[in-house]
């Protein structure tokens, strides 16, 4: 009975008529299924199906491989190579033409896919690098059905799912990078007629536009709820006049924007004072680029935020900057405002609120509390009430360093959680260098030298460098976290990657300013321009693609927080660095992408650069299988029990992405207990 009632709460989460239940035996289980981005539309990543678990997990091997490369398109070809900053670090490339928030690299026209299948009623769908969307059969991997984009590329962490209202037909919605959203017959892969233009509606109206140039498009799937389907997007990180970053829903079965969210409010609107002067008017950023979800019982939106661009200078911009980096909560029936919670004030280090905020139980002093973790790049957890937004362990406002840069007024304090502790590292000294080679030990003391450290919150320095933990890779990226209902505990993966900036005056008649380095933008036309030498706190180790980050290990973890106490349970290294010798690999490695967590007791993760698939014992952080792909999986992965009754676990592996893995494979790759290639 209790499978049951979870499989009737994903029907209404997931907009599929609940009627389908009475065809038992004829309808799969949808918990059993993955009918959405994070499984359930609050976001959870849990699946119920335990075939797979501790005791059999080694036994894992390939069950089948669907190539996202059309036979009749040519190979993929690698990336040419990206700007770097100190030692050599990897640059920042936009998803999009036009500079995006969401990254992303490739070759030949192909950008690597980070893409989440999802499965429901038996068929598998996803979106793929090559402008195709496709049906499969989750059992084989065959290919069921590809509708071809006429332009543009599908959103790369995937597609969402439409039930149909008996009169139009269950849908396939996705966003694309030209800036559209598209509606599919789930069954056929045909255009929906009724939506928008023959299928597809124009994202890019002149209210989002403002008559500027730039462009509003998808990354991430949107969220259905009932008949409408809500989502972000993309938008430009310089200059800062652009596109609007607004939150909208469109109904299913016409296309039509159903309601609008404002994220920057304007005049007349509530928190429209925390913008000074006319900084708010046509302001870009303060998107969601990530993923959004839903409490479908209470009819909540939750929308997380992220940061004005330009991201590392706000001096034309004075005062908190609401909704920047900031959960919040909407009616999900008209976008009507509920709450907020700001995690940043006046954000200068590109710390977006990223991955989905999980919607969660938390229980506290014999109460169960429906709760919503937030979390960002800054790699600070807040376990919010769902309803109110109230911290449940308290928050402090507590001092930060000030800026030093002269046209700059940074926020005086910044919140923190009492409770749990940081997930990321958040301040760096020369006692924290990394010793792992005399080497590396070497090379990281001559990158340092005359630069700030201190922390956290950090701002950039001027006219010198200074180095900022977490950089603005995270801490948690949009890969976000899973939860584990029958423990009570939220599993989430960190980076720890510090960034090098720095600001100086910038002499117009010189050109456009430029942020010098990875990940550092600045206004073009700004009055600040960045110092050469800005990039990824790390170095290289000879011809290796995985960079050495210069502080002491771990260079990323996977760890478990006990939601009903605020604590963490086990925290481990979370990937290996294969160019060091074999005694000093474990140093856990950076990457993209999340964890699933599985009734069978288990945590499942890609992310990590050094290109393996792992599973985790959920209670303990024991490693219990490591497979290693052909490419790096810079995507979260999902499990399903198929109509042969067997449990699948899915990942994509495509190589490339952030740190620029050479693009080796384009792959979904399918393991279970009797796999046979």
């Amino acid at each position: 009975m209790k499978t049951m009632r979870l499989a009737a709460a994903l029907l209404v989460a997931t907009g599929i008529p609940a009627l389908a239940q009475s065809k038992a035996n004829t309808t799969p289980d949808l918990s059993k299924e993955w009918p959405t981005y994070g499984h359930d539309s609050g976001g959870m990543r849990f699946s119920p199906v335990a075939q797979i678990n501790t005791t059999n997990v080694d036994k894992l091997k390939v069950a089948w491989v669907y190539h996202m490369r059309p036979a009749n398109m040519p190979a993929a070809q690698p990336a040419p190579p990206a700007g770097r900053g100190a030692g050599g670090a990897v640059g920042d490339t936009p998803d999009f033409p036009g500079g995006g928030r969401g990254r992303g690299r490739g070759g030949n026209g192909m950008r690597p896919s980070s893409v989440t299948p999802l499965v429901i009623n038996g068929i598998m769908y996803l979106s793929t690098p090559y402008q195709r969307v496709v049906a499969i059969d989750p059992a084989t991997g065959k290919e069921i059905w590809a509708y071809q984009l006429p332009f543009g590329t599908p959103a790369t962490r995937g597609v969402e799912y439409w039930g149909g209202d008996g009169k139009t037909p269950p849908q396939i919605v996705f966003g694309s990078s030209d800036g559209k959203l598209y509606s599919l017959d789930a069954a056929t892969g045909k255009p929906a007629e009724g939506f928008g233009d023959n299928g597809i509606v124009n994202m890019n109206t002149p209210e989002i536009m403002r008559g500027l140039p730039g462009r509003n498009a998808l990354t991430a799937p949107p969220i259905v709820y009932k008949n409408f389907v809500i989502a972000g997007g993309t938008t430009q990180e310089n200059p800062p006049l652009g596109p609007a970053g607004d939150v909208r829903a469109w109904d299913m079965r016409t296309g039509k924007v159903a309601w609008t969210f404002h994220s920057i409010p304007g005049p007349g609107e509530k928190f429209h004072d925390t913008w000074a002067g006319d900084s708010w008017k046509n302001r870009s950023g303060v998107n969601v680029w990530g993923a959004i979800t839903v409490d479908a019982q209470r009819g909540i939106v939750y929308m997380p935020f992220g940061a004005p661009s330009v991201d590392q200078y706000g001096g034309d911009r004075a005062g908190d900057n609401l909704f920047s980096t900031s959960l919040v909560a909407a009616d999900a029936n008209t976008g009507k405002y509920l709450w907020h919670f700001q995690i940043v004030h006046h954000d200068i280090w590109d710390a977006d609120l990223t991955g989905a905020p999980a919607l969660i139980d938390v229980k506290q002093g014999g109460r169960t509390i429906p709760a919503v973790a937030a979390i960002n790049k800054v790699g600070l957890l807040f376990l919010l009430d769902r309803v109110t937004g109230k911290p449940l362990f308290g928050v402090e406002e507590r001092a930060v360093p000030q800026s030093e840069v002269p046209l700059e007024r940074t926020s005086k304090t910044q919140p923190f959680p009492v409770k749990p502790p940081p997930l990321s590292r958040m301040t760096m000294s020369m006692a924290d260098l990394a010793t792992v080679t005399p080497e590396l030990e070497a090379a990281c003391k001559e990158l340092v030298k005359g630069m700030q450290m201190g922390g956290p919150y950090l701002p950039v320095s001027y006219n010198r460098l200074r180095v900022q933990f977490p950089g603005n890779h995270g801490g948690v990226n949009w890969g976000g976290t899973s939860f584990s209902p029958q423990l009570g505990y939220l599993f989430v993966n960190t980076n720890e990657l510090g960034q090098i900036s720095g600001v100086k005056d910038h002499d117009p008649k010189a050109g456009p300013a430029i942020g010098a380095g990875s990940g550092n933008r600045v206004d073009p036309g700004g009055v600040y321009e960045g110092i050469p030498g800005g990039g990824r706190f790390s170095v290289r180790n000879g011809d290796s693609p995985q960079q050495l980050p210069c502080q002491q290990p771990p260079w990323g973890q996977l760890s478990a927080v006990n939601v009903n106490t605020g604590e963490f349970v086990w925290r481990v290294p979370l990937g290996v660095t294969d160019s060091l010798p074999a005694d000093k690999q474990k140093t856990g490695r950076p990457g993209n992408g999340g964890t699933i967590a599985t009734a069978g007791g288990l945590v499942f993760v890609g992310a990590t650069d050094d290109g393996r698939f792992r599973a985790f014992d959920a209670k303990n952080g024991k490693e219990l299988w490591t497979y290693k792909l052909n490419g790096a999986a810079e995507a979260t992965p999902m499990t399903y029990e198929a109509k042969d009754g067997k449990q699948y676990v899915v990942i994509t592996a495509t190589g490339g992405g952030f740190f620029n893995n050479p693009v080796t494979d384009d792959a979904v790759m399918a393991f279970a207990l009797d796999g046979s290639k």
